[in-house]
């Protein structure tokens, strides 16, 4: 059975991975199981889409905030996706969903079983047993669903022949709920852009849209530096 938040994240000092793209939402999910006495062991995959140099470098900076004695070095694993995915957006930076488009337009195929599957295999390798994702009952993609994650889980335990968890601690959250738990952390460090304009914030895109959406059903203040000032209607 999956674990939500609900479920007793807060046992001191297991080692737990957690998949970080460097967004708000794995952002916060750091600081929400670092402040249950959790260890905790970040992984960033580099698949090679068009944002990730930059998005690397935030989290590195947010990182480097956050350090305390309870969170573990980043571990940076690749799975390069250019063969696959060939011509798509995210490869070729054509064509880039803007502001206005849905959520339907930055889907990316497989993409958590890209993320997960290597991580996965980094904890086998390493004796983890828990690999936390950041998902949000409001995700609308279907390898996002509890679904999906209870039978990848089945998949990955039988693999892996051991224990293995996937644990969504933010899985019945809505999106406000999550930013509720990050308003002490420094967000403004954190990234969310697929067309990043000289390692910035475009301003223009579906993610930037988003994430001055997230800001401002919060109530919060968006420190993030943007490149243009769009306003995005997301």
């Amino acid at each position: 059975m999956l674990k939500t938040a609900s479920d007793g994240v807060s046992e001191s000092k297991r080692v737990v991975g957690l998949l970080l793209s460097g967004g708000l939402d794995s952002a916060i999910l750091l600081g929400f199981l670092l402040r249950r006495g959790a260890r905790v062991q970040p992984f960033y995959i580099d698949c090679g889409l068009i944002w990730q140099r930059a998005e690397l470098r935030a989290l590195r900076r947010f990182l480097s905030a956050m350090a305390e004695s309870n969170l573990l070095p980043l571990v940076v694993l690749s799975f390069p996706l250019d063969d696959v995915y060939g011509q798509h957006w995210s490869i070729t930076g054509c064509a880039i969903p803007a502001a206005s488009t849905s959520d339907q337009a930055v889907f990316l195929p497989c993409r958590n079983v890209f993320l997960v599957i290597k991580a996965a295999l980094w904890c086998q390798l390493h004796g983890i047993q828990e690999l936390a994702l950041a998902t949000l009952i409001s995700n609308p993609f279907p390898d996002a669903s509890l679904r999906f994650f209870e039978k990848f889980q089945s998949a990955l335990q039988i693999a892996l022949c051991q224990e293995f968890r996937i644990i969504r601690p933010f899985g019945q959250y809505h999106k406000q709920q999550v930013m509720d738990l990050g308003r002490n952390l420094p967000l403004e460090l954190t990234f969310s852009c697929v067309s990043p304009i000289d390692g910035e914030h475009c301003g223009a895109c579906n993610k930037c849209a988003e994430r001055q959406a997230a800001f401002r059903i919060a109530g919060m203040h968006d420190l993030t530096a943007y490149a243009t000032n769009s306003i995005c209607v997301h």
